[in-house]
């Protein structure tokens, strides 16, 4: 009884069976269609094979929206050195709102050789070859968000030698946390004095002679801190070729929502203009020595997200990929017989009608002459 229910499905089966049969006696095997056939067969283990790895790829998506957050704090992170004494310079933020940040709420001055080492000239090298390509490869910073957090610090390294020469120089380093409006952050002359209409600098007891205003920003950046991200600041060198010497920075800076399958974290990219010229009150350049960064919040935020190939989407893909190489290889192997065949007919008509014998009266025919009793012999 099991085999007889067993039966009757499969009868059932095959009578479901819509797709077209041809029968053995019906197809012909040729060197043609085995040559197609490795040739279809060889382009789609190699579609598939790129198809995989375009599934296993990532791409960013960017989303732009206004910014509504205007009462939060901002943060700067800065890295600086500037080839003179601690003693001698000051740093602080003054924004639109009069509002004034010492440097004292963050930042730390230490004092320091300005020459690098061979091992943090190399680092600076590298990095200033990642930022000339990243201007030319826009492209590549998409990699670089990828790559976050797990990619190594962008730091400047520690020295390697243990040099004897007396510090030369002071290194700013820290973050401080201003508002979320237009403002300049700047080092010049003289530690920075509270002032009823703005602020000043204590620049008396500094002679001129020893404004050196050559500096080197290992890294600039504007909300979290996050590894592995190299901002268009960072291995930045200047060397002052005058004593008053003003060197400015016009930052535009655009708050990011960053996405990825590795992190999410809230940072700030920014775009700059450089601008240096020395101060020269006799020649009409007027302004104060030092090292200036004007910064502009946009209005605008821009979420970056990391996006993935639905599985489903690679299936539907693979499956066109395959039925595609088929029909056309298909389509073109018949195109191909049917020419060939044309071309041999002809052939082969031209050679029958070559053996044409012809008749005493001078008419020729394509047939060959009968043959008589008296031709055997």
């Amino acid at each position: 009884m099991r085999r007889l229910n067993r039966k009757k499905t499969l009868n059932l089966m095959k009578e479901l069976d819509a797709f077209p049969k041809v029968p053995e006696s019906y197809v012909e095997t040729s060197a043609s269609g085995g040559t197609v056939s490795l040739i279809a067969f060889t382009t789609i283990a190699f579609l598939t094979v790129m198809e995989f790895m375009v599934y296993r790829d990532t791409w960013m998506k960017y989303e732009y929206e206004v910014d509504k957050d205007f009462t939060s704090k901002l943060r700067i992170n800065i890295d600086i050195t500037v080839a003179m004494r601690c003693q001698y310079v000051g740093a602080d933020v003054l924004d639109l709102a009069e509002t004034m940040v010492a440097s004292a709420d963050g930042l730390i001055y230490e004092p320091v050789v300005f020459d690098l080492s061979p091992q943090q000239k190399e680092w600076q090298r590298m990095l200033q070859l990642i930022q000339s390509r990243l201007q030319e490869e826009h492209s590549l910073q998409d990699v670089i968000f990828k790559s976050a957090f797990k990619s190594a610090s962008t730091a400047l390294p520690p020295r390697e030698d243990n040099s004897l020469q007396s510090p030369d120089a002071c290194r700013i380093h820290g973050h401080l946390y201003v508002n979320k409006v237009a403002g300049n952050f700047h080092i010049t002359v003289g530690k920075a004095i509270p002032h009823p209409r703005g602020h000043a600098h204590l620049a008396a007891l500094v002679s001129h002679e020893s404004y050196n205003f050559s500096h080197r920003i290992d890294h600039l950046s504007f909300g979290e801190l996050i590894p592995g991200i190299i901002n268009p600041l960072d291995g930045t060198e200047k060397i002052a070729s005058d004593h008053n010497q003003m060197f400015q920075y016009f930052i535009t800076v655009v708050p990011t929502k960053l996405h990825t399958y590795k992190i999410s974290a809230e940072t700030h990219q920014f775009s700059v203009t450089e601008r240096e010229r020395v101060i020269n009150h006799a020649a009409g350049s007027h302004g104060v020595s030092g090292i200036f960064m004007k910064y502009d919040i946009s209005s605008l935020m821009v979420t970056v997200t990391e996006e993935h190939m639905p599985f489903w989407q690679f299936l539907v893909r693979l499956c066109g990929i395959i039925g595609g190489i088929f029909s056309t290889t298909g389509i073109l192997h018949g195109f191909g017989r049917f020419v060939a065949e044309i071309i041999f007919c002809r052939f082969r008509l031209g050679s029958y009608r070559s053996t044409s014998v012809p008749h005493p009266d001078g008419d020729t025919s394509n047939h060959l002459p009968p043959i008589t009793d008296n031709s055997t012999h």
